[in-house]
Formats: structure tokens, C-alpha cells, sequence
């Protein structure tokens, strides 16, 4: 009988799994690629929505790589490597929390259209990201780390575009910073879900 590709014992086997490296390496890249592109994006809008998901796909990229690092390693090196990303994804929302509130006092002033339009390509590949990552959602904190990496980029996205909208409806720049502050929590949150998990990985070993 065929196995469930969902089933969480097959999933646990990934990490010894040629397709899991080839998807953690297209989305290395795409990363990557959405990394430049946003950055300069955010800067020449002075967006701090789009800047903030730019580090994000920056961080993205290294937990990717660490992912890489650590497949077919033992549970507790891999669990190892989930703590460290937890900390990463911590140290993002604090980052971009800072940016939004600093933002609030110099007045930004980001351009609606590059933002809809930077955010939509970014919605796009987080959406195939996470569409190649789904079957590895239940497997264990190093795998899920990267699944609530790439569905809090989705989610991060489509709240771009709706600070793009509200920009352009009101002429003012708080739609972005609110943003912002929106995708600071979601990495706070996404590393305490990661960091739990690891915590209870390393005392199972």
C-alpha cells in the first residue's frame, strides 16, 4: 500500500531524503535572489515593510543553509540548529519592532506602488516555497522551523500589499509601520513555537 506523503513517521526520514536538500536548495536560492531584490526595493520606497521582509528573506537563507548543514544528522544536533534559528527569527522582530517605532519619528514617507508591486513577486515565491515545504510541515523542530519560516513569509506578504493599499488610500506612512510591527510579531511568535519544540526535542534525547 502507498504511504501517506504526509504521514509524520515518513516525514521524519526526510532529512536523509535527496528531494528535501533539492527544495531547501531552490528555496536557498530564491531567497537569495528575493534578498537583493527587496532590499533595494525598500530603500528606494522607504518602506519599512518591505525592508523588514527583505532581512527576512535574508534570514531565511541562512536558516535554509543551516537546515542543509544539519539533514541526516541526529535529532539533537538538528534540534541544536532549530534553537539557533529560533534565535534568529527572535532577534529579526526585534530588529524590525525597532525599525518601525524609529520610523514613526522620521517620518517615512513609502511609495505605494513599488510596495504593491515588490510585495506581490515576494507573495509569489513564498507561495511556491511553501507549497514544496508542506508534506515536511509535521516533521520534527528543524523541519518545522523552516515551514513556520516560509508560511509567516506568506502571510507577511499579503500584509504588505495591504500596507501598499492603505499608503495609497491615506496618503500616510502608518499602514507600513503598523505592518511592520504586525511581521516583528509573527517572527516573535514563529521562534517561541520553534523554540519549545526543540527544547523538547533535546530533552527527549
Amino acid at each position: 500500500m502507498a504511504k501517506n506523503c504526509c504521514d509524520a513517521a515518513d516525514v521524519g526520514d526526510a532529512h536523509n531524503d535527496p528531494q528535501w536538500r533539492r527544495i531547501l536548495w531552490v528555496a536557498l536560492a530564491l531567497n537569495a535572489i528575493m534578498f537583493a531584490v527587496e532590499i533595494v526595493a525598500g530603500i528606494a520606497a522607504d518602506s519599512r515593510a518591505l525592508q523588514a521582509d527583505a532581512l527576512d528573506f535574508l534570514g531565511d537563507s541562512a536558516n535554509y543553509a543551516i537546515s542543509l548543514g544539519v539533514a541526516g544528522m541526529a535529532i539533537a544536533w538538528r534540534a541544536r540548529a532549530a534553537l539557533a534559528k529560533a534565535a534568529t527569527m527572535l532577534a529579526f522582530g526585534v530588529w524590525v519592532l525597532g525599525s518601525a517605532i524609529w520610523g514613526f519619528f522620521v517620518e517615512a514617507s513609502p511609495e505605494p506602488g513599488t510596495m504593491g508591486a515588490i510585495g506581490s513577486l515576494a507573495l509569489a515565491v513564498n507561495l511556491a516555497v511553501a507549497a514544496m515545504l508542506f508534506r515536511y510541515r509535521s516533521g520534527d523542530a528543524n523541519m518545522r522551523s523552516v515551514w513556520i519560516c516560509s508560511r509567516n513569509d506568506a502571510i507577511g506578504n499579503i500584509a504588505v500589499l495591504a500596507a501598499a493599499i492603505g499608503v495609497f488610500g491615506t496618503g500616510r506612512a502608518w499602514p507600513d509601520l503598523v505592518v511592520a510591527s504586525i511581521m516583528a510579531g509573527l517572527a516573535v511568535w514563529g521562534s517561541a513555537e520553534v523554540f519549545k519544540q526543540a527544547r523538547g526535542e533535546l530533552r527527549s534525547t
